[in-house]
């Protein structure tokens, strides 16, 4: 067998083809090494089959890919135009060949994500780490293994509505949007997504974000369990499972409060509404507090909660009770006909200022049958509510001064407060009147302060109530109230 093929130079190109590449080179090399191998024996005819062909399993078939690669090389081999030695002046291949990937390749491994970075806490406390024994707080939501996906976000505060219930979201805020049937909203600060950090679920709104509730039936303030009214008089505010919602780590305590402060209760106007708030200071556990934060609008049955919400975010939680807006709202019907009067007071606006000096302060209020019953009769009822400034040194907080109705040329002395019974709705009997459909009537008010009463926001209430004295329930079948602010 000769070394060499006629018609080709030792090295470079001599016009009969390209020069050959060092891979070409060592493939010859080998194929030449095993052509030594062969003898004359081993070119004997095959022996006959002696058995029946058996099929090949399937880990034989790994073997058809290897006779492809050499016959592949056997064809390559002859195509090639080159010396079938290697020179000994070119320096062997690198150990380790690099092959650019075929265009239409796709990449079969997966990329190994980044985890992401841990959340940088920045309150001035470091909150202690929950102990073994409490329970992440995700509503038996499962909690995602990498950063929660906030909802969308917008750089301006942006309109929202909800049950009639109208605010704007702030900058940075966003809202999980609701189910139809759902009775509350979230609000997420914009810290959401980085303090939650694997706690963080749609239904988890404390203490990232903002709870806006609003009940529109009956049935919806009957059977409501968290947040009503009375949860605003309530020393602990909580008549659910009570959790813990510390920024960073909200858990369920596994026992009670250590300890839960004295509530602040105060009451405000907005939406041109009287508004009640309370608030919280709670301890978990040493290390463990946040603040909880309620208002509750009782005649549009509306509550905002915002529990163990970081102060940062405190501006962004006024703002949307600022842009509180109820004008499109029906209130619920506590009852089939509680809202067959409507009742509108004059002389008497919302946020005016009545003073404790004793001046007197006159207004009307008017009741107008809007429904398609016809009332015998309806009583009357003013009264003021407790609030910030009400007497405390009494067993029944009850705010000073008079209330008088006129009655012709009369004026007829009232209770100024309910106090703790239902003596107050029994004084409208003496003046109640028929209302038929479409009918109104006006009765005329005066009202003084005492020096007893302190400053704040006092809700004046004006109801229609069918006659009472005092043995059956109350029925009330219209009522308004109207918040003042009162000065010293």
């Amino acid at each position: 067998m000769t070394d060499k093929l006629p018609g080709r130079k030792s090295g470079g190109r001599d016009g009969d083809g390209p020069a050959e590449t060092p891979t070409e080179r060592l493939l010859r090399e080998a194929m030449n090494a095993r052509a030594s191998l062969i003898t004359a024996h081993d070119l004997r005819p095959a022996e006959p089959p002696n058995r029946r062909v058996r099929r090949l399993r399937p880990v034989y078939l790994t073997a058809v890919p290897i006779f492809a690669l050499a016959a592949s090389l056997a064809i390559g081999l002859l195509t090639f135009h080159g010396d079938p030695v290697a020179r000994q002046d070119v320096p062997p291949p690198a150990a380790t060949l690099s092959t650019s990937p075929s265009p239409t390749a796709e990449p079969t491994a997966t990329p190994t994500p980044t985890p992401p970075p841990a959340a940088t806490p920045t309150d001035t406390g470091t909150p202690s780490a929950p102990s073994q024994t409490e329970v992440p707080l995700a509503d038996n939501t499962p909690t995602p293994s990498g950063p929660p996906s906030s909802p969308p976000t917008s750089s301006v505060a942006t309109p929202y509505t909800f049950r009639g219930v109208k605010f704007k979201v702030p900058a940075g805020w966003s809202v999980v949007p609701p189910k139809s049937t759902d009775d509350r909203v979230c609000i997420l600060s914009p810290g959401a997504s980085a303090g939650a950090q694997g706690d963080w679920t749609p239904q988890a709104c404390e203490p990232y974000g903002v709870w806006i509730v609003a009940y529109n039936t009956a049935d919806e303030v009957k059977n409501a369990l968290w947040p009503t009214m009375n949860d605003l008089d309530s020393d602990g505010g909580w008549s659910r499972q009570a959790d813990c919602p510390v920024w960073g780590h909200p858990y369920v305590p596994t026992g009670p409060y250590a300890k839960v402060g004295t509530p602040v209760r105060t009451r405000d106007i907005v939406a041109g509404r009287p508004i009640a708030k309370t608030q919280w200071q709670v301890t978990c556990k040493p290390g463990d507090d946040f603040t909880g934060q309620m208002w509750g609008l009782k005649d549009d049955q509306v509550f905002i909660v915002a529990n163990g919400l970081k102060s940062d975010y405190q501006a962004g939680l006024v703002s949307i009770l600022d842009t509180l807006d109820l004008s499109g709202r029906q209130a619920p019907l506590t009852s089939s006909n509680g809202n067959d009067v409507a009742i509108t007071l004059d002389g008497l606006g919302v946020g005016q200022q009545v003073s404790t000096k004793g001046t007197p302060v006159a207004f009307s209020v008017t009741y107008k049958n809007t429904s398609q019953t016809s009332y015998a009769l309806v009583q009357p009822l003013v009264y003021t509510e407790a609030y910030a400034g009400t007497p405390q040194n009494q067993t029944i907080p009850m705010n000073a001064g008079k209330l008088e109705r006129q009655d012709g040329d009369a004026w007829v002395p009232l209770p100024l407060s309910p106090g703790g019974g239902t003596d107050y709705a029994m004084q409208g009997k003496a003046a109640s009147f028929p209302l038929a459909p479409g009918a109104s009537r006006t009765v005329k008010y005066r009202m003084a302060l005492d020096a007893a009463d302190g400053a704040g926001v006092m809700p004046v209430t004006a109801r229609a109530t069918l006659p009472y004295d005092g043995t059956t329930s109350l029925t009330v079948i219209g009522e308004k109230s109207v918040p003042v602010r009162v000065v010293k």
